[in-house]
């Protein structure tokens, strides 16, 4: 029996020290071995001259919308783009399922379905919405990686807002659970009625939607839900921050003690509302995209290391959903489609800011798994899952409706070129994607509980 399964040799392996040029061995889907010139017998070598290896992503922000509206994105696809992307590993969220993952039937129902579909390993989400603390226990045994909330209307029917005393209420039951919970800080108050004042003047245009969105919105929001923390001992990670304001006060009050993570998304360090007026409802999200002042004040804080991780927050819809020709600025669906590009970006501002690699792999993969508590996760090292990212500096990827591999192919991305190129996906040693393969791999994801 030969020693390995797999050996990647001569690659620039990005370690959580710094990059060296060494070769992995890889054994039943587990790093055994890392050190130059592994000369062992392995069923099939891999010549990764010239690449770097980078840990693979755990994302924790993905929207795949199973059960019920699998036409937006599901399991399968959308593993298969998030591989396409690097990512080894997602978090899929609660609302746009039907029905919603606010109860244990729910989430039975939406394992079954990831488990039957995906290609990657998979954590879930569950939610707090009015109504349903109760249900809060039952959804941490369940397995469950912590809970999600909106400050601010969800957009779906399914999944309310949750109210002061929902907030208060559910965090208070999370802490005792020991659990997490994951934001969305915007100020539902502020939201609502700077958009009912836009539509009752019939003020549809981005700029319009950017001021019914405003970053004292989100700083107020944050700031309410910190002073919740301090009340209830809630553990709280907060999602797709977008400005350096809502960043600094978390930072401050994490100085008490608390126990608060905070994400952004690589679109707030990509693009910014130029874009939003130029591409149209294809780039809104919310919180929106900012200007390019607040872009690069949000980029300082992340060279400054007051963000902890990175994630897509990939929130696909049909495109009919935001055809500017049926929808305005206000109404069109938000949410930007771009899992498969997260890695890709932060690479690309890497080059751009002179970030050592060891950081992005930080943010994308290490963090995540700390923080999550992924103990077999998050870097290269011997006795880890091997979930691996081979990508080469020297090839340019461009994103076209073909090298697209999300159910929509319409997304804020598009055209867009990276100065680098995802060669090969390893999950748990298994390849799950090659360059300019698009079979979509065996469904051999796990769920992590």
């Amino acid at each position: 029996m030969k020693a390995f399964d797999l050996i990647i040799k001569n690659g620039n392996v990005v370690l959580p020290h710094g990059v060296e040029k060494t070769d992995i061995a890889i054994k039943d889907g587990k790093i055994k071995l890392i050190k130059q010139s592994i000369t062992d017998e392995a069923t099939e070598k891999i010549n990764a001259e010239n690449h770097y290896i980078f840990p693979g992503m755990i994302d924790v922000h993905v929207h795949f919308n199973e059960p019920g509206r699998e036409i937006w994105e599901g399991f399968e696809t959308g593993s298969f783009m998030m591989a396409a992307g690097g990512c080894t590993t997602y978090f899929d969220m609660p609302l746009n399922g039907i029905p919603s993952t606010t109860t244990v039937e729910a989430l039975q129902q939406k394992i079954i379905i990831g488990e039957e579909k995906s290609c990657l390993d998979f954590g879930l989400w569950g939610g707090l919405v009015p109504g349903n603390i109760d249900e809060l226990a039952p959804l941490a045994k369940g397995g469950v990686i912590g809970f999600k909330a909106f400050l601010s209307p969800s957009g779906n029917e399914e999944f309310e807002a949750a109210d002061d005393y929902t907030l208060l209420a559910g965090m208070q039951e999370i802490a005792r659970l020991g659990k997490v919970l994951a934001l969305h800080a915007e100020s539902g108050p502020m939201t609502v009625f700077l958009s009912k004042q836009k539509e009752v003047n019939k003020q549809f245009s981005a700029d319009d939607f950017a001021e019914t969105r405003p970053i004292v919105a989100e700083l107020e929001a944050v700031e309410r839900a910190l002073y919740y923390a301090e009340i209830t001992g809630c553990s709280l990670h907060f999602v797709h921050i977008s400005s350096a304001p809502a960043v600094e006060k978390i930072r401050q009050v994490r100085q008490k003690g608390l126990d608060i993570t905070v994400e952004t998304c690589p679109h707030y360090l990509l693009f910014t509302h130029d874009d939003l007026i130029e591409k149209g409802p294809v780039a809104k999200c919310a919180p929106p995209l900012r200007s390019k002042e607040e872009r690069s004040k949000l980029i300082e804080a992340l060279l400054e290391d007051k963000l902890d991780m990175i994630s897509s927050d990939h929130s696909p819809a049909p495109f009919e959903l935001k055809d500017p020709k049926t929808h305005h600025f206000l109404n069109a669906w938000g949410g930007i489609s771009g899992g498969q590009f997260s890695l890709l970006s932060m690479i690309e501002l890497a080059i751009k800011h002179n970030i050592p690699f060891e950081k992005i792999a930080e943010w994308t993969a290490m963090n995540p798994a700390k923080r999550f508590n992924l103990e077999s996760k998050g870097s290269i090292q011997q006795g880890l899952d091997a979930d691996l990212a081979i990508i080469s500096l020297e090839n340019n990827q461009q994103v076209t409706p073909e090298s697209f591999f999300a159910k929509h192919k319409q997304s804020l991305y598009m055209d867009h070129t990276f100065p680098c190129q995802i060669i090969e996906t390893f999950a748990r040693g298994k390849l799950v994607y090659q360059a300019n393969k698009t079979t979509i791999p065996q469904a051999n994801g796990a769920w992590l509980r």
